[in-house]
């Protein structure tokens, strides 16, 4: 059985910071262990950073995705790849992004289990704050098809824990990433702030003037 103690071990190994704004840094090229939709030869890559413990992406992925998927990667017209940095709460984050892993033997599966964990970020919250965590990612698990023994064998699987640590930690050195979520577009970071938000007419702006340069 997996107790607090035991998730917070996943917290120990690398720290992160717990806001969920801001960052910086650039990479165009996909790297190993990436998850990504669209055709990697796209003229246009857009790169994300992101928690899923983290509210602003939560509210990224519900209010600006669906509509950018629909219009730019659906079509074919950029390659999008997410990238995991558990910020916000990062234990549970890092928990979630394992379990997404474990869920999904495709892109469009992954994302989907995205989806779901955002969709129920304040239950789970909830939850850790009752001592239900654990029964809560479970019953999340389950609706992908994982098994309790498949569950705890997840969370406990010392090589994603490595990935998620590499991951975060070259984002932070590498990309100056510090928080999330944070979008690269074509090797430029987008800045994300109170006045210059992740909107869908901004990001469409700026992803047409790159298809039209």
């Amino acid at each position: 059985m997996i107790d607090r103690r035991q998730f917070a071990l996943f917290a120990s190994s690398l720290a992160l910071v717990a806001a969920c704004e801001g960052g910086g840094g650039a990479s165009k090229s996909a790297v190993e262990g990436d998850m990504s939709l669209g055709p990697a030869e796209a003229k246009v890559t857009l790169i994300e950073y992101a928690s899923l413990a983290c509210h602003a992406c939560a509210a990224f992925h519900k209010d600006v995705w669906p509509q950018l998927k629909a219009n730019y990667v659906d079509t074919g017209k950029i390659h999008f790849i997410f990238r995991e940095f558990p910020a916000g709460e990062p234990t549970i984050a890092r928990a979630q992004h394992m379990l997404a892993r474990c869920m999904s033997s495709t892109p469009d599966q992954y994302f989907k289990a995205v989806d779901m964990f955002f969709d129920a970020q304040d239950s789970i919250f909830q939850a850790a704050q009752t001592g239900q965590l654990r029964q809560k990612l479970l019953e999340l698990a389950k609706t992908g098809g994982l098994s309790d023994e498949q569950f705890t064998a997840c969370i406990a699987d010392e090589t994603q824990t490595k990935r998620l640590q590499k991951v975060a930690e070259e984002g932070e050195k590498a990309f100056k990433i510090t928080g999330t979520p944070t979008l690269i577009l074509n090797g430029e970071v987008l800045e994300n702030t109170a006045d210059n938000p992740y909107s869908y007419e901004r990001l469409s702006k700026l992803i047409d003037a790159k298809l039209t340069a």
